[in-house]
């Protein structure tokens, strides 16, 4: 019988209940059987909190990767304890650290296995280091954490080793001269400085001042940078060339305690002034090239700190490779993992790495190795004894001066030499300043252009005026030749006036193409420091008659001027040539041999009968010339730079001296002694 209908609703409702368990109780078998079968092929499910093995292995990634695992979870073990002994492990790895990603997880029950791609890039090395390894994660109590092992980091650590890695320096490219003569190489040095692993504190302080007085440099300087060094630095005072006279010696240095001489290596040319202010210097790199190398350089590395050196610092420095070593452990420093205590459920937590007490020291194995790549050689077009030569000519010039000589027939710039009073400028391929007479060179050139030959006669008057400005010829200039002489005659007897006079014969633009066709004005890319000069076009005014006589706003450098002796020696125009491969090529109208002769004439002539008559005993091919003396400053009387450039053969030089009596006084010796020394 049926019941009511209240009674007939309870028993529908505990029908359906049973049968909503019975399809429950379904499900879950299903489930069940799902995640065994999940267990068997590596997969799985989250923990019921939702946790996964996957998560666990990301988060230990990341930690390797920013080399702290303080945010890591282990088995049974502090974050910060496994943290501490992972540091040791790669305290010997600097400040490089590794990228690593997590490669695929496999899980059996309540453990897991996680691959993981480690990379390690290397400050300047192609190379990197990669490899795999494997990290043990485990199911504690609904949360998965790693069982720490030191293999994590690398196969082969096992608690007994640890990492470290040595940078190994890629041997320096030299500087070579003509004919592969070597300029710059390693030399030997002494290093001088204090040990602070001798002294420290007030005794640091008195061996700094005492070392700083014998090596004769700033001590309050000096102490400085003793007292901020760390406690086992070497804080260099002075480098000296292991030959150099004033080197002291041994016995002074080890006198003063905590001072040592060591013994090393270093990039040197073959003299302390040997073209330093072109080739440069190597040294340690300073923090600001270390910044801004983008992970090239590090500290410690050599690298060109100035000049050409400084240039071509990439391709002489060559690639850095690296080294990296299994070292053991030393004492107290052991890498050992904490052990875990084993829980409920975790028989696969990882042992402890820690070596027994009897382990014995494993020897050192390297895992990795990037061999370095020596740089490559720069070759340069300077011939070691003639800047030798050009140096010794200088030594005894007290202002600014210069010397360079370039051989006409290929523009290799053979000397370039900056006397000692331009400390350490280089004025022989940068300087700037007016040429004076020696640019009456190119003013020739734009009278022959424009129809004036060597015979055409010129008015040379005893002083000029333009607009309102009182030109005059130079103070002993010869009272004979003055009046109406020959353009040849005006060069040769360097007549300012005859030249001003003559500028009405040209059009704006002709003195500075004429000047391109010399070498001079036009801006070229040489691969080395250079400045060609400046040549207004206006040819109008007081400005213009300056420029005839290489005054006003008229600039040239040593490297400029020898450039034009050699173009009219040479019959081309010669662009001066320094670093093999570097080669420019004119963007000036040609000097043409018709006109490369008649300057010829008329150089030749500044030797013979001009201001060049010094010149005219040298042995040899016959020497053409041009003296120059420019005006400059605001004293009174204004000083002047003295000037001459010259040719010999295949030789063509000019002389710079910054403030001289005359070019043919001054400049014209030095350029006699430097000949007579070449040849």
């Amino acid at each position: 019988m049926f019941g009511s209908g209240d009674d007939r609703s309870e028993v529908a409702r505990r029908h359906g209940s049973r049968a909503r368990g019975r399809v429950r109780w379904a499900l879950g078998g299903l489930l069940a059987l799902a995640l065994l079968l999940a267990g068997c092929t590596g997969g799985g499910l989250p923990t019921p909190n939702g946790d996964t093995p996957e998560r666990a292995a990301a988060e230990l990634a990341a930690g390797l990767t920013k080399k702290d695992l303080t945010g890591v979870e282990f088995v049974a073990a502090g974050s910060a304890d496994v943290n501490a002994s992972f540091q040791t492990l790669v305290r010997g790895m600097g400040p490089v650290t590794p990228a690593v990603s997590v490669n695929e997880v496999d899980r059996s029950g309540s453990a897991a296995t996680a691959t993981l791609d480690v990379s390690w890039t290397f400050p300047g090395v192609p190379q990197k280091w990669t490899y795999t390894s494997t990290a043990q994660l485990q199911d504690d109590a609904g949360r998965w954490k790693t069982a720490w092992q030191a293999s994590a980091v690398e196969p082969q650590l096992n608690g007994s080793n640890r990492l470290s890695q040595r940078r190994v320096t890629a041997g320096r490219g030299e500087v070579l001269g003509e004919g592969d003569d070597v300029i710059a190489k390693l030399r030997p040095v002494v290093r001088i400085g204090i040990d602070k692993t001798v002294v420290d504190g007030e005794a640091a302080t008195a061996a700094a001042t005492r070392l700083a007085k014998l090596v004769d440099i700033d001590p309050a300087s000096y102490v400085k940078k003793v007292a901020a060094a760390g406690d086992d630095a070497f804080v260099e005072a002075i480098t000296y060339r292991a030959t150099d006279d004033d080197r002291p010696s041994n016995a002074d240095v080890f006198a003063i305690k905590g001072a040592l001489p060591i013994q090393s290596e270093q990039v040197l040319a073959p003299t302390r002034d040997f073209a330093r202010p072109i080739l440069g210097t190597v040294g340690q790199a300073t923090k600001e090239i270390v910044d801004g190398s983008d992970g090239a350089v590090v500290a410690g590395d050599d690298v060109g700190l100035s000049g050409l050196q400084k240039r071509y610092d990439t391709t002489l420095r060559g690639t850095p490779g690296v080294q990296v070593r299994l070292l053991p452990l030393t004492s107290g420093s052991s890498s050992a993992s904490p052990s875990p205590s084993a829980g409920p459920g975790s028989p696969s937590a990882a042992p402890s790495d820690s070596p027994s007490s009897s382990a014995s020291p494993t020897a050192p194995v390297t895992v990795f190795e990037a061999k370095p790549v020596a740089g490559k050689d720069l070759r340069l077009t300077l011939n070691v004894f003639l800047q030798e030569l050009a140096e010794e000519t200088l030594a005894d010039t007290k202002p600014a001066s210069a010397i360079v000589a370039i051989r006409p027939s290929t523009g290799a710039v053979l000397a370039a030499a900056n006397g000692p009073g331009n400390k350490d400028q280089n004025i022989a391929t940068t300087g700037q300043a007016a040429p004076g007479s020696t640019f009456k060179v190119v003013s020739a050139l734009a009278l022959l252009r424009a129809g004036v030959k060597p015979s055409s006669n010129v008015k040379c008057p005893e002083t000029l005026t333009v607009d309102g400005r009182r030109f005059k010829n130079y103070s002993d200039y010869p009272s004979s030749r003055l009046g109406t002489i020959t353009l040849k005659t005006a060069l040769a007897q360097s007549c300012n006036t005859a030249f001003i006079g003559s500028r009405t014969e040209l059009d704006d633009g002709d003195l500075a193409q004429a000047a391109a066709s010399l070498g001079l004005g036009a801006d070229y890319d040489t691969g080395f420091p250079s400045f060609f000069g400046e040549v207004p076009n206006d040819a109008s005014g007081t400005g213009g008659a300056a420029a005839m006589i290489g005054q006003g706003t008229v600039l040239a450098s040593p490297m400029a001027m020898a450039a034009v002796a050699a173009s009219v020696s040479g019959g081309r125009t010669v662009i001066p040539v320094l670093v093999d491969g570097e080669t420019a090529k004119t963007i000036a109208a040609p000097l043409t041999a018709d006109e490369a002769k008649s300057l010829t004439s008329m150089m030749r002539a500044v030797v013979t009968e001009g201001s060049g008559r010094s010149l005219a005993d040298l042995p040899g091919p016959g020497v053409i010339a041009k003296t120059g003396t420019a005006e400059y400053g605001n004293a009174d009387p204004l000083k002047t730079h003295a000037w001459m450039i010259a040719a010999q053969g295949d030789l063509a030089v000019a002389v710079f001296v910054n403030t001289g009596q005359s070019g043919s006084k001054t400049a014209g010796p030095l350029l006699k002694d430097f000949l007579e020394g070449a040849r």
